[in-house]
């Protein structure tokens, strides 16, 4: 489930939604071979990078918690 807020996979630190206790980001980077321009095909959920090249996607979930982070994703 994602819920607000979004935070991207870039961005300058210091800047951005703040990181509280309670919050529970999905962290979903996305590898590629090639450019990062991306589109969504037309079944409405497969994302290709425009190039075609080889890419990689993956998720961890991190609850924020009074003591730190905890990646709740992990075996």
């Amino acid at each position: 489930m994602h819920e607000e807020p979004q935070v991207p996979n870039f961005g300058v630190r210091g800047t951005g939604p703040k990181l509280t206790a309670g919050m529970v980001l999905a962290i979903e980077p996305m590898v590629n071979e090639g450019g990062h321009a991306v589109e969504v095909l037309a079944d409405g959920w497969t994302v290709v990078t425009r190039d075609r090249k080889r890419s990689a996607h993956f998720e961890h979930m991190v609850a924020i918690t009074e003591e730190g982070s905890r990646v709740l994703s992990l075996p």
